[in-house]
């Protein structure tokens, strides 16, 4: 909800319509080279966690990601 409000306005500025499909968490772990995807948003619901790791898997190719309904 916060990132989202945030970053809305200045993509309409740039001239993009967004809308938010959902939300959730991002932990990554350099150390061990591990990214979790989880949880939701309580004003978004959830995310579609398995395109989210799709998107993340192009930029960080050196590591494990995974994602699950959990909460915490």
């Amino acid at each position: 909800d916060h990132i989202f409000e945030k970053l809305n306005p200045e993509m309409e500025k740039l001239g993009y319509e967004c809308t938010c499909l959902g939300g959730g968490k991002i932990d990554h772990n350099n150390k061990d080279k591990k990214i979790r995807v989880f949880g939701l948003s309580t004003g978004y619901g959830k995310a579609d966690h398995s395109v989210t790791v799709e998107i993340l898997k192009k930029v960080y190719t050196d590591c494990e990601i995974t994602w699950s309904d959990d909460k915490k």
